[in-house]
């Protein structure tokens, strides 16, 4: 079983970002810009309300004050009730350039090319990582969109696994970022994807790992440029059970004939029992899925997970508040630090 997070002291240079903001915002809110946050959220109908459920928790309950708002990737096939939610709720992406945000999240697509390149979506999805690399403060990409995004600026291909990676992964810091700030030097992570970037192409083209598994590679990663982009290969937004419920859904498939081999349990998420029932189930092909098993749908390391994204996201958007505020003076004229004191408002 994967162990807690340990717990070690931050480093000055990674400490610093995070509690300023924060600190500012407790004693004086106003100090402290509201900011413009854009979910683009392309995922499947089946997830698509989830994860927007799973980045709103994360952005708006981040302790800096955001206004929140959904967009999605036009001309992606939508059932009804999905297409539905997004005109009620949702702006098309061509409408990012004018929103005035200050930073961005992306969410994956459905894969349905071999190939990212070759995905009806990729000359719309490449537009906006080049308008969000000019024109946000920061970009978060998550898993098949870091894909796709790195792709895109540095003709890094993923490579596709032997078996897929899916479970909790301990997961250690390598580098020294704000993204870091306060956080345990190893955090469990969820991982649920079929193929990988390696490490050497990455570093070869400039990005900076900021955190990696012994088992799964890299996790996160970062490139500074005229905005911050930051990837994600793991998911720390998922919920307790996410991963069961993928789980279920690929025992389903399996015993429907849909895929030739039965899925391999998530590692290091299930209770040893549970893990062992389930397995005997998933190894029976004449079993009925109407008799899947019960389990406990919360994982041992749940609360673990969690609280490490929640920091996570609100590191990322602490650093997002901070580079806005020195744009913000970098632009002004006089500069704030040159106005006397006893001339500013108060």
């Amino acid at each position: 079983m994967l162990e807690a997070p340990q717990d070690v002291e931050a480093p000055q240079d990674m400490a610093g970002a995070e509690p300023r903001v924060l600190t500012a915002l407790a004693e004086a809110p106003a100090a402290v810009p509201r900011l413009r946050v854009g979910l683009l959220n392309n995922m499947p109908d089946a997830a698509l309300l989830a994860t927007e459920r799973q980045f709103r928790r994360l952005i708006e309950g981040a302790g800096v004050p955001v206004d929140l708002r959904l967009f999605s990737l036009a001309g992606l096939e939508r059932g009804a009730p999905a297409r539905a939610h997004l005109e009620a709720a949702y702006a098309p992406h061509t409408a990012l350039a004018e929103a005035g945000l200050d930073a961005l999240v992306v969410t994956g697509c459905e894969p349905r090319a071999a190939r990212l390149s070759d995905e009806p979506y990729y000359p719309a999805f490449t537009g906006i990582v080049d308008w969000a690399a000019a024109a946000a403060v920061s970009t978060l990409f998550s898993c098949l969109a870091a894909h796709a995004a790195v792709l895109h600026l540095d003709g890094i291909e993923r490579r596709p696994l032997h078996a897929k990676h899916s479970g909790i992964y301990a997961c250690a810091a390598a580098a020294r970022h704000p993204l870091l700030a306060g956080a345990p030097r190893v955090v469990p992570v969820p991982h649920s994807r079929w193929n990988d970037l390696a490490e050497g192409d990455l570093a070869s083209c400039g990005y900076t790992v900021l955190r990696r598994s012994d088992e799964v590679g890299v996790d996160l990663f970062v490139r500074e440029g005229a905005s911050l982009l930051v990837f994600l290969q793991g998911h720390p937004e998922y919920d307790g059970d996410s991963l069961a419920r993928e789980y279920r859904r690929d025992v389903g498939r399996f015993l429907g004939g849909e895929r030739p081999a039965a899925p391999v349990l998530p590692a290091h998420y299930f209770a040893p029992e549970a893990a062992a029932r389930l397995s005997r189930f998933a190894s029976d092909r004449d079993g009925r899925f109407a008799d899947y098993p019960a389990v406990d749908p919360a994982p041992p390391l749940q609360t673990a997970w969690q609280a490490e994204a929640a920091r996570l996201f609100r590191a990322w958007l602490a650093e997002v508040a901070r580079r806005a505020a020195r744009t913000a003076n970098a632009l002004s004229w006089p500069p704030e630090a040159a106005v006397p004191a006893t001339s500013r408002v108060a």
